[in-house]
Parts: C-alpha cells; structure tokens; sequence
C-alpha cells in the first residue's frame, strides 16, 4: 500500500464539495502542469461509478481513471476500487480548523511505487492549491 497525504485550511463542507464535484474535479485532478483533466462525471453514491479523463495538454497521452464506490460517509471516507481493482481509501479528518486528507491505495506493476507515491500527492497538492485558492 501507499499513503499520501496534506492538510487543507478550509472547512470540510467545501473541501468535500471540491474533492466530489465534476467542476471542481477538472481543475485539480492532473499530476503536472503540463497535464490537464478536460472531463470528469462523479455519482458519490455506494455502486455507483466515476470516471476522470487524464491528458497531457500536448496530446502525448490520455487515459480515464475509472472506478466503483464501495464504502462513503459524508465529510470522513471514500472507499472505492478502479476497474483494474486495486483498493483506494480516502480519509478527510478535522482538526485545529484545518481538515487532514490521507489517500492510501495499492500500486499499480507497470511503474515504480516511488513514481506513483509522487504523481498521486502532486495530485493532491492540487487540490489543496485549488481548494484554498478559491
């Protein structure tokens, strides 16, 4: 397993709005600068699906993260699997006004873990840019 995690000055109402909500997924979901999420759909319901569009703005590569919620309470867990089921869960804790996000999920064999503990918190550095920045 692999754990990633930040801290976001914002109260968990719009955090949990920002981490869920299609208009916000595509302005945070993406790993660099020269990446983009141009789509996004999201059901935050048990069994139901998400699907987020992954590209380089150059049109070198594009992919959809696509899974299946298994396990949500509102404002504290997200507990879903991707298509190829590998597990992900997803803390949001509050503490001292601030709410503690950790993203713990198991690797994926084709790229390094140490790639992939990088590019998932550069994913979630993003949001929290994007959550305090609005």
């Amino acid at each position: 397993m692999i754990t990633v995690s930040t801290s976001v000055n914002e109260p968990i109402e719009k955090v949990w709005n920002a981490w869920n909500a299609p208009e916000h997924i595509t302005q945070w979901c993406f790993a660099s600068d020269a990446c983009h999420s141009p789509k996004a759909e999201n059901d935050i319901q048990i069994g139901s699906k998400f699907s987020i569009a992954m590209a380089a703005k150059d049109g070198s590569f594009a992919f959809d993260l696509i899974g299946e919620y298994k396990n949500i309470k509102e404002n504290e867990y997200i507990d879903y699997n991707l298509e190829d089921g590998r597990n992900v869960q997803i803390t949001f804790e509050v503490a001292d006004h601030k709410v503690f996000i950790t993203e713990t999920f198991e690797p994926e064999n084709e790229n390094l873990e140490e790639m992939q503990r990088d590019g998932w918190q550069a994913i979630l550095d993003n949001f929290k840019k994007h959550v305090e920045g609005n």
